[in-house]
């Protein structure tokens, strides 16, 4: 009965002691957001065309590298944010057909990496109100700690996609 008693003497003791450990977790930040991740100056290392017809019919080939085509090894983008992380505008630079706008503003359909599995977009804008959208940018594949990402750019007629354009990128420091 005496070894029982002080057996539970010890452990309400020892759970009393683990009760008063308070552990600091520090002070507050923001969260990291994609915009974070995004901003920088980017140089394509791989761009692919994308049959969307022949590949949802099993058509081959339905893929065209064009890397080497039309300049595209000059290809370089930068995605500007102010002081806050948040979306400025954007460049193109080097002597390439334009795929979509070559500068204007931008903005991201999601602070976040959606947990739908949807893509993130990145809406392009004309007008610094950014009311005049001109194209979108689903990112395919976000940056890490490998400072690489993938960016898609879909062409589409009567709601059906035909083409696509897949850019390769890595972070120019």
């Amino acid at each position: 009965m005496k070894c029982k008693s002080i057996y539970w003497l010890a452990v309400v003791v020892s759970l009393s002691a683990i009760g008063c450990d308070n552990i600091d977790d520090g002070s507050y930040v923001d969260p990291i957001t994609i915009y974070e991740k995004v901003n920088g100056n980017w140089a394509l290392t791989n761009l692919k065309m994308v049959d969307e017809f022949a590949k949802a019919n099993a058509i081959e080939p339905n893929e065209e590298n064009l890397n080497s085509y039309f300049n595209y090894e000059d290809f370089k983008i930068n995605f500007s944010v102010d002081d806050k992380n948040r979306p400025t505008s954007y460049e193109v630079k080097g002597n390439v057909p334009p795929l979509f706008a070559p500068k204007g503003y931008w903005e991201l359909s999601s602070d976040f990496q959606q947990t739908n599995a949807s893509a993130v977009k990145i809406l392009l804008y004309s007008d610094a109100q950014k009311t005049q959208k001109t194209d979108e940018l689903r990112v395919i594949s976000v940056p890490g700690k490998n400072e690489e990402m993938q960016l898609q750019l879909m062409r589409s007629s009567g709601g059906s996609a035909f083409v696509s354009y897949v850019f390769k990128l890595s972070a120019v420091n």
